[in-house]
């Protein structure tokens, strides 16, 4: 059976470039966007909380959508975070989105206010209801305080068409199983850890929404193509190289760790947001030896 929609297998959740007085750089955002699709990124992911969208204004918002949807030039997909512990704001999200003519959109299970499974239900429902885009349900139990579990998600996916698949950021394999068993056999997972990937897809993911894909991009594409063409052995290797990456680049909260290597890298300047700070300068040498080796092996 074919996928109600296909957002690809390396969806990366695209980081959002700063200057030195902390505003966004528009210039480098639409470089780092035409980086990452021509380094194994299938659809870009804007202004979620790698993108620190909790921090952008409207206007920002915009503006920054406008550059990335130009920089990509139909090349790859583009996905527009619309999620809010605020049902009536993430209906708006998603009608907003609509209208710029997104390729679909991302909203997460309400945080800080704890809705019941039937609140999320009720949640998702007026989102999904809201808009004819493709809903990717955002499941992260360790920023929002609660689990979506696999039994609503099932539900959700069985009454709305259009919500697609679920990022799920949780490394509760049983769910993952359990998610398969229940859920339409059209409706995707993707892992939201990059660690999680090839085990979650060795359960039937379809992919990974990736921060490691910002530096490693290439070689998680390969990892997972190896995987699905039966070459199993180079898909076990290429996780286990990437490993250290895939844990180091969470040493801090994200998104400061892999704009830390972006700019190792030279692609952005190493800014973020209050309430965030920077690495210091050892957490960064402890990053970038990480990162270096990997690169020499």
């Amino acid at each position: 059976m074919a996928l109600r929609y296909d957002a690809g297998e390396v969806i990366t959740a695209m980081v959002t470039p700063f200057n030195s007085k902390r505003e966004i750089d528009y210039n480098k955002a639409e470089e780092l966007a035409k980086y990452l699709i021509t380094h194994g990124t299938d659809a870009v992911l804007v202004a979620g909380t790698t993108g620190e969208g909790p921090t952008l204004t409207h206007e920002e918002e915009f503006e920054l959508l406008s550059t990335v949807k130009r920089a990509v030039a139909n090349k790859a997909k583009v996905i527009m975070n619309a999620g809010s512990n605020s049902t009536d704001t993430a209906v708006m999200a998603a009608k907003w989105a609509q209208k710029e003519e997104v390729d679909a959109i991302l909203s997460v299970v309400p945080y800080y206010n704890k809705p019941s499974q039937k609140g999320m239900i009720e949640h998702f429902s007026a989102v999904a209801e809201s808009t004819n885009l493709p809903v990717i349900i955002y499941n992260i139990p360790g920023r929002t305080g609660v689990n979506m579990l696999p039994q609503t998600v099932a539900e959700l996916a069985e009454k709305h068409q259009n919500i697609v698949a679920i990022k799920q950021s949780f490394g509760d394999m049983d769910m993952v199983t359990e998610m398969k068993l229940a859920c339409p056999e059209d409706f995707s997972i993707l892992s939201g850890d990059d660690s999680l990937t090839l085990p979650m897809m060795s359960l039937g993911a379809r992919g990974v929404v990736s921060v490691a894909s910002h530096i490693f991009g290439s070689q998680i594409k390969s990892m997972i193509r190896n995987y699905k063409t039966g070459e199993f052995l180079p898909a076990v290797n290429m996780h286990k190289k990437l490993y250290p990456a895939f844990r180091k680049l969470f040493m801090a909260p994200n998104p400061i760790p892999v704009k830390a290597a972006l700019a190792h890298k030279g692609l952005i300047e190493d800014y973020v947001r209050r309430p965030l700070v920077e690495l210091t300068d050892a957490e960064k040498q402890d990053l970038f030896a990480v990162l270096d080796k990997i690169n020499e092996d």
